[in-house]
């Protein structure tokens, strides 16, 4: 009975949790959900009528559909429950509702879009193309909101909680398992298309996703730093000043970081050419930033 209780405890405990999650970060659902239906369509429309292979949970779902037809979206629902079940306590608890609404998303789409497919001219270079880009941004905007589309990023995400490694060189050796399987169900031809479309997905989640983080890292050492920091954060940025000490005339100078926006930037050259053209700054490439007004630390 004691058992029982708690057994019942934990799941109102977990539903309080979610909806709790849901309400505080509905924006955030909503692009995951938005990004999903755009990944369902284009994997209804540019992949499964091309018989192209895919990798992770999704992969071997596709094979299993082309051998016997078998749906895909419940193949790669139970799949993607089993992993969460296994990595659920090294998963926090936000990632792990983040991808539960990502799955849920593109399990149920799936199949409206793929009752209702689009007259596409049969261009298998051209669907490999746009399948790769529209994946690509979809796949990009849910990583960079937190959450993930399952399949092997909970996998990823649990060795690296659990072991503090990365899972890569694990990641490869699946997926090169299933495109060898892959090549004995849809042929090498359709394989190669889909390896093209896989390059492009891949450069494409990239470049989105360092779209979203960066930003440009400015140091400046100038005469006036009050009005410069009164510029900065006029335009709703930080700024941290940094007391320091020139090595050459041993003077004590301050020194502001400040992490901006390209546009922001080109507006503080103008400021400072105007009121300090002898200012010194130094413009750099901020790949990643992490804190408060850039991306969230529960988003790792």
């Amino acid at each position: 009975m004691n058992s029982d209780l708690a057994g019942l405890a934990r799941g109102k405990n977990f539903f309080g949790i979610l909806g709790a999650g849901i309400i505080k970060d509905w924006k955030v659902i909503l692009t995951i959900v938005l990004c999903n239906v755009l990944s369902a369509f284009t994997v209804a429309n540019f992949i499964l009528p091309y018989r192209f292979p895919d990798l992770g949970v999704t992969g071997v779902a596709f094979l299993v559909y082309y051998v016997i037809g078998f749906p895909p979206s419940v193949i790669i629902a139970v799949g993607n429950v089993l992993l969460l079940a296994w990595g659920r306590k090294n998963l926090n608890e936000r990632f792990l509702w983040l991808t539960i609404c990502s799955i849920a998303s593109f399990t149920i789409t799936l199949p409206i879009f793929s009752a209702f497919p689009l007259d596409l001219p049969h261009d298998r270079f051209m669907a490999t193309v746009i399948s790769g880009v529209l994946r690509g941004v979809a796949g990009g905007i849910i990583l960079n909101t937190g959450g993930s589309g399952g399949g092997t990023d909970i996998i990823a995400m649990v060795f690296r909680r659990r072991y503090g490694i990365e899972v890569g060189q694990f990641s490869i050796a699946i997926n090169l398992c299933i495109l060898a399987l892959s090549m004995g169900v849809v042929g090498m031809h359709s394989v190669v298309y889909g390896a093209v479309g896989l390059y492009v997905f891949g450069i494409t989640l990239d470049s989105v996703m360092l779209r979203f983080d960066r930003r440009k890292q400015a140091f400046i050492i100038t005469n006036i730093p009050d009005e410069v920091s009164a510029f900065i954060t006029s335009h709703g940025k930080g700024v941290t000043r940094i007391e320091a000490r020139g090595m050459y005339t041993g003077e004590s100078r301050p020194v502001l970081m400040s992490l901006l926006e390209p546009r922001h930037v080109v507006m503080l050259k103008g400021f400072l050419q105007e009121k300090d053209p002898k200012a010194f700054v130094s413009i750099c490439d901020a790949a990643e930033v992490l804190g408060r007004g850039f991306k969230s630390w529960e988003s790792l």
